[in-house]
């Protein structure tokens, strides 16, 4: 089976690629999930914002390279936005 993914020619071989002559072997979104242990739904997002290096869509699914490197979690954990809105003067028109 040949696919042709963002103007590079590349054919698969169930889950290794040749991509400009190059073996390159990709993982699945659920793959990937169970190695970096986080969601499956985070590894789409991570996809979707272009955060991982490398990776390849193909129609619906993404393929992401085995050596991907996992990106740092880039969301707010530090609660600075916990209550803001009673942080603010006009409290009372909510």
């Amino acid at each position: 089976m040949a696919a042709s993914c963002n103007s590079i020619h590349c054919h698969c071989f169930g889950g290794v690629f040749l991509k400009r002559n190059v073996l390159v072997e990709y993982l699945t979104i659920k793959e990937t999930a169970e190695k970096w242990n986080i969601s499956e739904r985070r590894i789409q997002i991570l996809c979707r914002e272009g955060r991982i290096d490398g990776i390849v869509k193909f129609g619906r699914a993404w393929a992401i390279p085995i050596n991907a490197k996992k990106p740092d979690d880039a969301r707010i954990k530090s609660g600075a936005y916990v209550g803001w809105r009673k942080k603010t003067k006009n409290s009372g028109d909510y």
